[in-house]
């Protein structure tokens, strides 16, 4: 079995909390907006997909470079972060990660400068290298911010300020990136004889600027937070613990973190493919305008938000598994109905796709680092590692829609990642069952 996490230490805690220790509100409240802040590029590079597909004309499968570089920067820096975490703490780990991500924000200014379009795709290299960091440090670190038995709830209510920053980002891409100007091909081939079209095309490249660069003054504010906020003691107790006895072998017998790392794989896949084409969807089959379909894409990133909030209070009453197992099942079902019947009624079923994937991401990491004493940090990483599903399930996507010229066929891939999520679902519950009747026995 393995050691009991310091967390479960009654010393470090009052008697009677369930989701906090006294006085550890203020800096939970701080990490929590670190959650918000991460989810503002994440929901933009939806609006840069439809923005690069115009500005830069390319295909489908092109544009899915966006999230290929960008969650590239999560699979290469994540395990670096874990062992600075490991050396220095998660105060120098979080601190890294948002210089990391001002530093790429910054860097949209040249590459708008260049207009090419493998510069900005280094920008969202660095910005997610930052991101890494940030979470590679802010979600085992909330799992640990309190008894273990309530990790999931509590990553799940800090998961929650998420959703408000992809919201955030979608409304802001879609007012500031989003200029509302659709040309018809007879227009394009008009603005081309003119020789105004270059211009057009530079003045749409420039626009996903100014947004970025207001974006990393606010990174770097929070940086500064950071930088002067103490820690609760049992957490710099926890990390001294952590270097002195860690041994990430023993993390080779825990199934329950190993299994978690695929499914941790193509939910995220599932998630970033979900939302990087809704907009084409939306504006394929819906017959939406560029800025409405944007506005339905924060829609859908608002019921994503109110998921995490109402499943992080059923989670009081249902085990956060067997909850994760039916609303996999519910978006196998409504991903079905997305695919094979594009339209309105299909938008629909999407769009509400984001309310049951909700709990999990936060529910997948939470159980996969429980009961992992000092090797949380590096298994919190290397689940980190397994957020470049996002970048490669959304290329399958993009190349399935090529493939068969149908954007909407090609949601049958996130609905294949669902049924992995049911399976670890299942496996899970009936692991803490196990767990819960060897507690009894040892009582």
């Amino acid at each position: 079995m393995p050691s009991a996490p310091v967390t479960n230490n009654p010393k470090h805690f009052v008697p009677g909390t369930d989701l906090l220790p006294a006085g550890t509100l203020a800096p939970f409240l701080l990490i929590c907006g670190l959650f918000f802040l991460w989810g503002i590029p994440n929901s933009m590079n939806d609006v840069l997909i439809r923005q690069f597909s115009k500005s830069f004309e390319i295909t489908r499968l092109e544009a899915g470079l966006v999230q290929w570089a960008f969650y590239l920067g999560y699979f290469v820096f994540a395990l670096p972060a874990g062992l600075l975490m490991r050396k220095y703490g998660y105060r120098a780990g979080l601190i890294v990660g948002l210089l990391l991500f001002a530093v790429g924000c910054c860097l949209f200014l040249p590459a708008a400068s260049a207009g090419r379009y493998a510069f900005f795709l280094t920008a969202l290299f660095v910005v997610a290298s930052g991101l890494s960091f940030l979470e590679s440090a802010a979600n085992p670190l909330i799992a640990q911010f309190g008894p273990t038995a309530t990790s999931e709830r509590r990553l799940n209510i800090a998961q929650a300020f998420n959703p408000i920053g992809t919201i955030t980002g979608a409304l802001v891409g879609t007012r500031f990136i989003f200029s509302g100007i659709e040309l018809t091909p007879t227009q394009v081939a008009a603005m081309k004889a003119s020789g105004e079209y270059a211009a057009y095309l530079h003045h749409e490249t420039v626009r996903v600027v100014a947004p970025y660069l207001v974006l990393a003054g606010l990174v770097l504010l929070w940086a500064i937070f950071i930088a002067f906020t103490r820690f609760p003691k049992f957490v710099r107790s926890r990390e001294e613990d952590a270097g002195n006895s860690a041994n990430w072998r023993v993390l080779l017998r825990e199934r329950h973190f190993l299994f978690a790392l695929p499914t941790q794989f193509f939910y995220v896949g599932a998630q970033v493919g979900t939302w990087s084409y809704f907009i084409k969807y939306a504006q394929e089959y819906a017959h939406a305008s560029e800025r409405s379909a944007g506005l339905l894409l924060a829609g859908t990133l608002a019921a994503f938000g109110i998921g995490r909030f109402g499943s992080a209070l059923l989670m009081k009453r249902i085990p956060a598994s067997r909850l994760m197992q039916g609303y996999a099942v519910a978006n196998v079902f409504l991903l079905a109905f997305g695919a094979l019947h594009p339209g309105q009624a299909g938008l629909i079923a999407i769009f509400a796709t984001s309310f049951f994937m909700s709990i999990m991401f936060p529910t997948i990491f939470a159980l996969g680092i429980k009961d992992l004493g000092p090797n949380t940090n590096v298994a919190g990483s290397l689940l980190v590692m397994t957020i470049i599903g996002g970048g490669v399930l959304t290329l399958a996507m993009g190349g399935a829609g090529e493939f068969f010229h149908n954007t909407a066929i090609s949601y049958l891939v996130p609905l294949v990642c669902y049924f992995v999520v049911f399976a670890y679902a299942f496996g899970m519950a009936g692991y803490q069952r196990r767990r819960a009747m060897q507690s009894t026995f040892e009582v």
